[in-house]
């Protein structure tokens, strides 16, 4: 298994892309911290884990508080004594054009999107660099390699992801450590259903399958596989690399 005796983080990894990701880590042999702070769904998802003869532990952690990050760090490093991978999944949007938005809106989706993925890289930063091995996976979007009507924020913090991880990368690289980037495209999880009822987002949506190539929307499993390749061994020469996971909806 590729992931035995490994320890994974992930953030927002109770549903959707996620949970996808947590289940992948588990099955493949990993101890899996589902970091979240959705209790209810993170509970759920640690015990179809369990069921399933994988390992997994609920560690509440709202990304845009610093206290709650580095506590939840602590905690994984007392109770495991390390931490091999970092999956920064945990997001928020809301689909609207940008000039029907305001700065508490920017402020929100700046905070979990692209601050949250700070305050994590943060926290496990020195401890990846002493053990010299880290895995460090962002979850981006093709939103922030090519731009999204009705995503401009969002778009923003995502180009920011993809250049920070390029820089942390050339930072870490002789710590041995891999920090690398996945763009998912369109993918079907709840957040995007719920995001489909409001009128605006619902008729651009409702066109992808469409338009990609591939004639369908991406699945949360089909993420997770790159995920989990990036966090392998196999990828361990690999470093700064943005990877779009998008049913060739882009190509670049």
């Amino acid at each position: 298994m590729r992931f035995q005796d490994k320890v994974a983080i992930v953030t927002g990894g109770a549903r959707g892309i996620g949970a996808a990701i947590s289940s992948g880590f588990a099955r493949e042999g990993g101890r899996v911290v589902i970091a979240d702070f959705s209790e209810e769904e993170a509970r759920k998802a640690v015990e179809e884990i369990a069921s399933h003869g994988g390992k997994a532990l609920f560690m509440r952690m709202d990304v845009t508080n610093t206290k709650e990050v580095e506590s939840a760090i602590k905690e994984c490093l007392d109770t495991f004594g390390k931490i091999d991978i970092l999956v920064n999944n945990a997001g928020w949007d809301r689909m609207m054009l940008f000039r029907d938005t305001d700065e508490d809106f920017w402020d929100k989706v700046i905070d979990i999107n692209y601050k949250g993925m700070l305050r994590c890289c943060k926290a496990v930063l020195g401890h990846m660099m002493e053990r010299r091995y880290g895995k460090i996976i962002s979850i981006g979007s093709d939103a922030g390699r090519v731009g999204s009507t009705g995503e401009a924020v969002y778009s923003g913090c995502k180009g920011g992801i993809i250049a920070f991880t390029k820089t942390l990368a050339r930072e870490t690289a002789r710590y041995g450590m891999n920090v690398n980037c996945v763009c998912p495209g369109p993918t079907e999880t709840p957040g995007m259903e719920e995001t489909k009822k409001e009128e605006f987002a619902a008729k651009i949506l409702g066109i992808m399958d469409k338009i990609i190539p591939f004639g369908r929307l991406g699945k949360p499993e089909d993420i997770s596989a790159a995920v989990l390749f990036l966090a392998s061994d196999e990828a361990n020469f690999i470093t700064g690399q943005t990877l779009s996971v998008s049913g060739g909806l882009t190509m670049a």
